[in-house]
């Protein structure tokens, strides 16, 4: 576990296209569909849909500023984008909120795996079941990238292949296809109609929505470890907002087709519900399983954007030095063991302290994403001056779409923290940034 003799702070460039989309897709795809998804259909009903095209509109336009940047500038990420934008102080800001979103993602999805493997084992602690699925995520993480892409590949495509299933079986049963069901599309108008809730309970759900849909930015972690970054950016961010607009706008529509959206159960996934009324045997297992592998892929992605993250920032002098080492295999090895003791405080923690604790620190990732998604559309516009030439691949409407992408991201973070509904949330993730624009001030980077 030594640097590497050449190229020692440089990793390893080992991720496929389908490695890239995969991590990307498993960042954005887990508890936010699969769990999440009861919460959003209650506060707007069907109309939720209307919710995550907006939000996928949104991450289109992001994600495109994105992809048009990395192609001018080959070989930075996201974090180096920033820096090269704004320097420093704002890129040191950005990096580290990203960092503590991710490692509050990961312990999160940690202890839901842990909690899913009790329903098989129910007399093991949750502390424990965790800690094992941490040691398997960050064993998957220590080795070289191009096996942890293949890994991430694999399990991710396990709850990719359940959603399509579920689309199938869900559609079936909502036209009355299925054995011994009848047409149930009459729930779409029913029980309020379309916007229960109104416009407010659309927009209500939309604020949640978006941070559903944070994740995507992984593709512009990835680029520094990605071959052939040039070809393969454009097509991964095409193929991979629309299926993820999809995979969300799909389920929806088919869970608020199949149950009453007021009777989705705020306790077991929405998804859980539809396949019980198929009768197959063993449904409850067979999505347990998939739900397990739906949160250790999210951790996965988790601990690689982490250790990615601090390494960008190392290189750019705004982390120290010492997280610029890597293993032999490659990987970058200091970067990962932080993050690994910091998931290990997280799952003691969360071990100690009540669930509404952990539910309080939720409310930072959903913060931190519309950050960094706004940071994201800001360099655009601040970088596409500077262009030498146009690339192939750019922004549809510059500048206006994405002007439109940044005043509706500021419109949704100002909503965030003028709404009042968790005010411990907002006051920690307001301590966190003042804390972050205090230390900016005192560092020394590269600009």
């Amino acid at each position: 576990m030594i640097e590497m003799e050449k190229n020692k702070h440089h990793l390893q460039k080992g991720l496929s296209p389908r490695h890239v989309q995969f991590i990307a897709l498993a960042g954005m795809i887990g508890t936010g569909i699969f769990k999440g998804s009861s919460d959003t259909v209650s506060l707007a009903g069907p109309s939720v849909a209307v919710s995550y095209l907006i939000g996928g509109a949104l991450l289109f336009i992001v994600m495109s500023a994105l992809g048009e940047m990395a192609l001018v500038h080959p070989g930075l990420n996201v974090q180096n984008l920033i820096h090269k934008a704004f320097g420093s102080r704002v890129s040191f800001i950005i990096g580290w909120l990203y960092w503590i979103n991710w490692v509050i993602v990961t312990v999160v999805e940690l202890l839901a795996a842990g909690s899913f493997l009790q329903f098989w084992v129910p007399q093991a602690p949750l502390w424990l079941l965790s800690l094992l699925c941490a040691a398997f995520v960050v064993g998957i993480n220590l080795i070289e990238v191009k096996y942890y892409g293949e890994f991430e590949f694999w399990i991710a495509g396990i709850k990719i292949i359940t959603l399509i299933v579920f689309i199938l079986l869900g559609a079936l049963i909502l036209f009355g296809l299925f054995p011994g069901t009848s047409s149930t599309v009459s729930n779409y108008t029913a029980h309020g109609g379309f916007f229960p809730n109104g416009l407010h309970g659309t927009f209500s759900a939309f604020l949640i929505v978006m941070f559903s849909y944070g994740g995507a930015e992984l593709i512009g972690v990835t680029v520094s470890e990605t071959k052939d970054s040039e070809k393969v950016l454009p097509r991964v961010i095409k193929q991979t907002v629309v299926r993820v607009m999809l995979f969300y706008i799909l389920p929806i529509l088919i869970i608020c087709g199949i149950i009453p959206w007021n009777q989705v159960s705020s306790v077991e996934s929405p998804f859980v519900q539809v396949f019980s009324r198929t009768g197959i045997p063993a449904a409850a297992h067979v999505m347990n399983f998939v739900l397990l592998t739906a949160v250790l892929s999210a951790a996965n992605s988790g601990i690689y954007a982490t250790s990615r993250t601090l390494f960008n920032m190392a290189q750019s002098g705004e982390a120290p030095r010492a997280f610029l080492k890597i293993s032999r295999k490659g990987v970058p090895l200091t970067s990962i063991l932080l993050t690994s003791l910091f998931i290990l405080a997280g799952v003691i923690l969360a071990y100690l302290t009540p669930d509404e604790v952990i539910s309080y620190l939720m409310t930072i990732p959903g913060f931190t994403v519309v950050l960094v998604w706004i940071a994201i559309c800001a360099a655009e516009l601040r970088l596409r001056k500077s262009y030498a030439k146009l690339p192939s691949f750019r922004v549809k409407g510059y500048p206006f779409m994405v002007w439109i992408a940044l005043l509706a991201l500021s419109g949704i973070f100002l909503s965030f923290l003028l709404g009042g509904g968790n005010p411990i949330g907002t006051s920690v993730c307001l301590a966190i940034l003042i804390v972050l624009v205090v230390l900016s001030l005192r560092i020394k980077g590269k600009e």
